[in-house]
């Protein structure tokens, strides 16, 4: 059933996870070194492993005796590294440097966008959330990566390093705050914290 509050809430989770804003100083670096990045093509290709990642991930949990818990508790564990990369300015996930053949796919759309802990998120949140709104959230996602991407340039004017700083480090708390959630739901369900 579709719900509005779930899509959002899935929506603000993803949006920090990728963190396209956070992004865009290695979009705009590739962009010098390449070219041109095919925002359309990085965005299809994102939205493809997202989707698939969210319609066939708990099969392949299943063939490896993992429950969706399991892979929740993993799940925040990863957003909370990312939750403190992204507040400490530190890179504890790192692109490949050497992928400038077809740069739209790598890095841009795989790992950037749709990365380790994306695909992770997409699992986790399947512990809390509908697969309806989930795919809603992924679809919102995309539609706003698609804009960044196309826009890079702009944005770099108008945001300015330390704008970029600061959205980075705000979804930065965000995500270490989720993955607290998870953590408490899935580690202790009985328990009711």
């Amino acid at each position: 059933m579709v719900d509005f509050k779930q899509i959002l809430s899935v929506s603000l989770i993803l949006f920090s996870v990728i963190d396209i804003l956070g992004s865009i100083p290695i979009i705009i670096n590739l962009r010098k070194k390449v070219g041109h990045i095919q925002s359309g093509k990085a965005t299809i290709v994102a939205g493809v492993l997202m989707i698939t990642f969210l319609l066939v991930g708990k099969s392949i949990l299943t063939l490896f005796g993992i429950g969706v818990e399991d892979f929740a508790i993993a799940g925040a564990l990863i957003i909370f590294a990312l939750g403190a990369e992204m507040i400490l300015g530190i890179e504890l996930f790192k692109p490949d440097p050497d992928a400038t053949a077809s740069a739209s796919i790598v890095p841009i759309a795989f790992p950037l966008i749709a990365g380790a802990g994306t695909l992770t998120t997409i699992l986790t949140l399947k512990a809390e959330f509908e697969q309806i709104n989930i795919a809603i959230g992924i679809l919102l996602n995309l539609i706003f990566v698609f804009i960044v991407l196309k826009s890079t340039n702009w944005l770099e004017r108008k945001l300015g390093k330390t704008g970029v700083d600061v959205l980075r480090r705000i979804f930065g708390i965000i995500l270490l705050s989720i993955a607290v959630k998870i953590f408490k739901t899935n580690a202790f369900p009985l328990a009711g914290v």
